[in-house]
């Protein structure tokens, strides 16, 4: 399905992301959370490239077996790094050979050492322009526009600034020359306070951005994870409610359930404050993400996102 129709049908809409492994065991263990998830009933799921692209082909099998193997609607990160105009263009008629209908158009990260999930881009080269074909992800968005004008396209937004544009007029500049490329929705870096999020969607609606926004969420499941999303994560800030209750938690599992629990809480509010969407980064495991639906008394994401009238 077009991601704008899954817009259309489905407020707020639920979606998943997944990274490919580097081995074939791996794949087919994915494949296996992938299956539990499509239990959920989300209304998308979006696989991931590596740093550089590294794992673009891996990327490229994943994409076409949801697609062949499930009635998932499917986003394939494609990112401006190490990517020509011709081989991006193999890929877009590969993509729509199969029934591919979305993209998530990314700069990218260079070879050797990439962001967390749910961390778009490292501070280092955020909204530096790479040599190549594509120095922008507005280049992108435009190159796919142009030649597949039917396709879905993504892009990435900064609830809590963007990393290498401390001027927060000009980042939502770049993030408007997206949109006007021909972006069709906007889905965030993980964030954990909501008040981010809200401001950060008001002042879209300000720069004339009228494309849905989609909520990034990303529990945390252990201290080591959570230290490795601040020094990797581009900026992600931790509000001290939340440091408070990571600090009293004796264990990683109650580590764990402070993480589904605030996340759980970012998800109602959310709800409430009318998001577009909620794109959980699963870091390719399936039990913080049930923990939250059944907390939030649901099972299926259908039950959760209302057709506007």
């Amino acid at each position: 399905m077009h991601i704008a129709r899954v817009f259309e049908q489905y407020r707020p809409a639920f979606s998943f992301e997944f990274f490919p492994p580097k081995t074939p065991a791996g794949s087919e263990r994915l494949f296996r959370t992938v299956e539990e998830l499509v239990e959920l009933a989300p209304n998308a799921v979006s696989v991931t490239y590596g740093a550089g692209g590294s794992t673009k082909n891996l990327t490229h099998e994943l994409v076409a077996r949801i697609r062949a193997e499930t009635s998932l609607t499917v986003v394939s990160h494609l990112t401006c790094v190490g990517a020509s105009r011709d081989e991006t263009a193999q890929i877009l008629d590969k993509y729509a050979s199969a029934g591919i209908e979305n993209i998530m158009a990314l700069r990218g990260d260079p070879p050797g050492g990439g962001p967390a999930p749910g961390a778009r881009k490292p501070a280092a080269v955020a909204e530096t322009p790479i040599e190549g074909e594509f120095p922008y992800a507005a280049d992108l968005v435009a190159f796919i526009k142009n030649r597949y004008p039917e396709m879905g396209i993504g892009v990435a937004g900064f609830p809590e600034g963007h990393p290498a544009t401390p001027n927060r007029l000009i980042e939502i500049d770049h993030l408007k020359a997206k949109v006007d490329a021909g972006a069709d929705y906007i889905c965030t870096q993980m964030f954990f306070d909501n008040r981010d999020f809200l401001d950060f969607r008001e002042r879209c609606e300000l720069a004339g951005i009228n494309v849905p926004i989609v909520a990034g969420i990303m529990p945390i499941t252990s201290r080591s994870g959570m230290a490795r999303m601040a020094e990797l994560a581009a900026g992600s800030r931790f509000p001290a409610r939340l440091l408070k209750a990571v600090e009293r938690a004796e264990t990683d599992e109650y580590v764990e359930n402070v993480g589904v629990h605030w996340a759980t809480e970012q998800v109602m509010e959310l709800i409430d404050a009318d998001v577009a969407g909620v794109h959980f980064y699963t870091l390719n495991k399936s039990d913080a993400t049930r923990r939250i639906y059944e907390y939030l008394g649901v099972t299926d994401s259908r039950r959760l996102a209302a057709v506007p009238s």
